[in-house]
């Protein structure tokens, strides 16, 4: 992890800076130190990242006040339309058509999340119901607005952040997806990673909605100070790739996380079915650690400072990101084809 301060010289290169103007002056010095130049270039490949989503991030909350603000003049513009105040619409059109939460839902939802109760169970029963009520009522909102959307003319201008690229080699990474999909996403992980492990789940559904159109490459990046033992694990599936086996192996991984002994190593590959001698071999000669090793180094030259990591034909998504995030970048790569 960076320093405090390095993130807080990003902020402050993000405020004197206007997009641009660094990429304007490379080449140029911008400090000396005995002679020797720093230039705008070195400068920019090394905040890059951080400033990309301080501009992501800004460009975000401008984008969802955006689209509250549209939404809000719709459902005025609808309610004079039809003579009625605007909370008599939203009663019209939203309260009046969503049932009551029925007992049957209270106890559905009771019986999946009862380990999570607080208290008595009288009172976390009607927490339930009125978070099902909220649900309900968000939906059908959402619904109506989606409704007054689709009859509207709406026009963006809200110009999205410069496109930030970072230089990532994915020659030699296992992947899933084509070959020859024109969008590669790489991804920095950590089988430790319980973020990581959260974030599986997301990856199969872009997988599965954008079939030969996307893959997803793997590259090591184990945390050592958070996860001591993440390193074997990731040396171990390197081994299982050699069998032509890392996808059951990394899977097998990440569902007994954060479990690592050699013993466990060795069983996930018998339930992978890799042959056990020739991956006890691999995996005591430590074959494969200078390999993982240098996954770790091409992440920090990225610019990546935790996981899950991703680069999606070098565009930097950080976190567990939910699938529309995904989908509104591979979209967009696609739309440049």
């Amino acid at each position: 992890m960076r320093p405090a301060w390095f993130l807080v010289m990003a902020v402050l290169l993000a405020l004197m800076a206007p997009a641009g103007a660094l990429a304007a002056e490379k080449g140029e010095p911008l400090a000396e130190v005995d002679g020797q130049a720093i230039t705008a270039e070195e400068v920019e490949k090394a905040v890059g990242a951080q400033l990309n989503r301080l501009q992501e991030q800004i460009y975000a909350v401008k984008r969802q006040k955006l689209e509250q603000l549209i939404n809000e003049r719709l459902v005025a513009k609808e309610a004079a339309r039809r003579g009625v105040s605007v909370p008599a619409l939203l009663d019209a059109e939203v309260i009046s058509k969503v049932g009551l939460v029925t007992e049957q839902e209270v106890e559905n939802f009771y019986q999946v999340n009862k380990a999570q109760q607080k208290g008595e169970e009288a009172s976390f029963r009607e927490q339930i119901r009125s978070y099902l009520q909220n649900q309900k009522l968000a939906a059908r909102g959402e619904a109506f607005v989606r409704s007054l959307r689709a009859k509207a003319k709406i026009v963006m201008n809200l110009p999205p952040p410069p496109v930030f690229r970072v230089q990532v080699a994915a020659d030699g990474a296992p992947f899933r997806g084509a070959a020859g999909a024109p969008v590669t996403i790489v991804e920095f992980e950590d089988f430790h990673c319980p973020f990581c492990k959260r974030v599986q789940s997301t990856v199969g559904e872009v997988l599965s909605r954008y079939g030969d159109k996307v893959r997803v490459a793997h590259k090591d990046f184990p945390i050592d100070q958070l996860h001591p033992q993440a390193r074997k694990a990731h040396e171990a599936a390197r081994c299982a790739a050699d069998q032509g086996k890392f996808w059951p192996y990394h899977d097998l991984l990440f569902a007994n996380a954060p479990k690592a002994s050699p013993e466990n190593l060795k069983a996930y590959a018998q339930e992978a079915g890799l042959e056990l001698p020739a991956f006890e071999q691999c995996l005591a000669s430590a074959k494969h650690q200078a390999a993982v090793q240098k996954d770790i180094e091409d992440g920090v030259r990225a610019g990546v400072t935790g996981t899950p990591t991703f680069f999606v034909n070098g565009r930097p998504l950080a976190g567990v990101q939910p699938l529309e995030s995904f989908a509104r970048v591979i979209e967009e790569e696609l739309a440049r084809q």
